[in-house]
């Protein structure tokens, strides 16, 4: 199954209210990115989607934002938590108020909006990867310009910016990866990755040098020099389609990776070496997955419509955690959110 499939469109209106503020001094939550497609009724209104927090104490899941029909990923300002970006279907959403209230800042011509992008030093700058490939705001999201010069194709389905060079950034497209070292005015070819489909794209929070990425076909592939040069790992995934991969925050050598009927792999050194952890598992079809910023050493995945789990041992058991009839988009963490 190909998850490049045609996103839905759905209009939402310009203001939305949460009821939800933002508490700077608390740690990070996990969010997830889904529609409730296992028990969606024949209906132009989603059973249930959006943006929800997991409650670490309750093990609940409790939404932010508004319900759209689809939204694919979340980001925060890493200079001001309080301004958050929903990629949706239909553009992109906004708060400034830590979800207080959610604008709707794109126009007609920016759509199908897979994933975002913040300049930690300039929160102006900030950089979407959409299936009508990059656009851009100078302006903090309030207007918003294509910037595809160089690229052959324009479906991109992530972006990543250099935080140790805010001038750099990478995208992950149907024809490969692509590098701009001038702020997205223009792109070039990384000729040490093959010209395939880039599903999924992480780098080392701990090690700058570490990258992963998950690819259409072609498995698991990793840099260890900042993106210069690519292999390929994980012999068990090198057929398939890789929707998630992962790098432990604190140790670059911790990785994890997944896709469609092939359960979870994890590799403790660097990929050289994976074993397949997710015997427990009720499905083997792996959407996303993220290794938890707060509890050390966890990992959650999200499998298609049977629930998402996390393992504190890597692998060897999985716990429920709940969001069972979803298809999970994204995993990732924003700042805490309070009532």
């Amino acid at each position: 199954m190909s998850l490049r499939h045609t996103l839905i469109l759905a209009g939402i209106g310009f203001a939305f209210t949460s009821g939800c503020a933002t508490n700077q001094d608390a740690p990070s939550e996990l969010f997830a990115a889904m529609i409730m497609t296992k028990e969606q009724q024949a209906s132009s209104t989603p059973t249930d989607s959006g943006v929800l927090l997991h409650d670490t104490s309750s093990g609940t899941w409790k939404r932010i934002g508004p319900k759209v029909m689809i939204i694919l990923s979340a980001v925060a300002d890493p200079s001001d938590p309080k301004t958050m970006f929903f990629a949706c279907g239909n553009g992109i959403v906004r708060t400034k108020d830590g979800g207080e209230s959610w604008r709707l800042v794109t126009g007609w011509r920016e759509s199908d909006v897979l994933q975002i992008a913040i300049d930690p030093e300039d929160g102006n700058s900030v950089y979407a990867a959409s299936c009508w490939g990059v656009t851009v705001s100078r302006d903090g999201g309030d207007t918003w310009s294509a910037s595809n010069t160089g690229l052959p194709e324009y479906f991109s389905k992530g972006i990543v910016l250099d935080h140790l060079n805010t001038n750099r950034l990478l995208l992950a497209t149907t024809t490969g990866l692509f590098q701009s070292k001038d702020r997205a005015k223009s792109w070039k070819r990384v000729k040490s990755f093959p010209e395939t489909a880039v599903l999924r794209l992480r780098r080392s929070a701990s090690d700058a040098n570490v990258w992963i990425a998950g690819t259409e076909g072609i498995g698991v592939w990793i840099s260890k020099d900042d993106g210069k040069s690519w292999k390929a790992s994980a012999t068990a995934l090198k057929t398939a389609n890789v929707y998630a991969v992962a790098i432990h925050p604190e140790n670059s050598s911790m990785l994890a990776a997944g896709g469609w009927d092939t359960g979870v792999y994890i590799s403790s050194d660097g990929g050289n070496s994976w074993s397949l952890s997710s015997k427990d598992l009720p499905s083997q079809n792996i959407t996303s997955m993220v290794f938890d910023e707060n509890t050390p050493n966890r990992l959650w995945v999200s499998t298609f419509e049977e629930g998402t789990y996390y393992s504190d041992d890597s692998g060897q058991t999985w716990e429920s955690g709940n969001l069972y009839g979803a298809y999970v988009y994204d995993l990732g963490f924003l700042p805490a959110i309070t009532q």
